[in-house]
């Protein structure tokens, strides 16, 4: 595995750590350690799709990075 497919697995990692939390019953949408995960996973793996450029995942990417920025700072 290439430095790029590791920066996109660690990403979509924590995006899916803090969905299984979330339908688990450990984690609201709502916390603090929940948005941070999908802040941080999305970042990173909006980042591994700009070195593929692989725009539709960017685009995905990038989204789920900004609600999660606003969320954060809501």
């Amino acid at each position: 595995m290439t430095f790029i497919d590791w920066l996109g697995f660690i990403g979509v990692f924590l995006i899916l750590l803090a969905y299984f939390l979330n339908v688990s019953g450990k984690l609201k949408s709502t916390d603090l350690p929940f948005i941070l995960l999908n802040l941080i996973g999305a970042g990173i793996a909006c980042l591994a799709s700009i070195l593929l450029h692989y725009i539709p995942f960017i685009l995905l990417e990038g989204a789920w990075t900004l609600i999660s920025a606003f969320t954060l700072f809501k």
